[in-house]
């Protein structure tokens, strides 16, 4: 009689739930025997042969699952798997957020409003997770007065202070200053 060893199966829409099977091993395919085991409350019970594990587990009407094989001994838990499955499915579709760079522009000679509205707009982006970056444009007879500008970007960048953190702090980089800031 001849013997064949698992083989992975990818994880396809179809295929995804044997798969899973596979890899995450529950209740009688748990072979390694003493395992460490977790409660349904998350309590340690110690280290148990894989049969009273099994008994504990079914006496709460619950699962054996197989949380960390490559430990020794094993860890596992005892849960309820569908539900399990369910939380782990769900949290792989989880959109994550990549961080974005937003850019704010102001000049030296800006109105309070307009910069008010400026910062209420780069508080948004910042308590969405994105980067900003705060850049105060020189033209002309304004490069005379730059000053003028670091008094706009000390503004903008101290009223930003409690949703941002300084990730590059004012510098001059020919007709423009530049800030960067990060969310906290």
């Amino acid at each position: 009689m001849l013997f064949r060893l698992p083989v992975s199966i990818p994880a396809t829409r179809k295929g995804c739930a044997i798969a899973e099977r596979i890899t995450t091993r529950i209740n009688e395919q748990i072979r390694i025997s003493p395992v460490r085991v977790i409660g349904p409350g998350g309590e340690q019970l110690g280290i148990l042969p894989v049969d009273q594990a099994i008994t504990k587990a079914r006496e709460a009407d619950l699962d054996l699952v197989e949380v960390a094989p490559n430990e020794r001994p094993s860890v596992c838990r005892i849960m309820d798997f569908g539900k399990y499955k369910y939380e782990k499915k769900k949290k792989s579709h989880q959109p994550t957020h990549h961080t974005k760079t937003k850019e704010i522009r102001l000049r030296p000679k800006t109105g309070e409003h307009d910069i008010d509205f400026k910062i209420k707009q780069a508080k948004g982006f910042l308590e969405h997770k994105d980067k900003v970056i705060v850049s105060v444009v020189f033209r002309g007879r304004e490069l005379a007065h730059i000053d003028e500008g670091k008094k706009v970007m000390d503004r903008v960048v101290q009223q930003l202070q409690e949703v941002g953190k300084l990730e590059a702090p004012p510098m001059n980089q020919g007709k423009r200053m530049i800030c960067t800031l990060m969310p906290k």
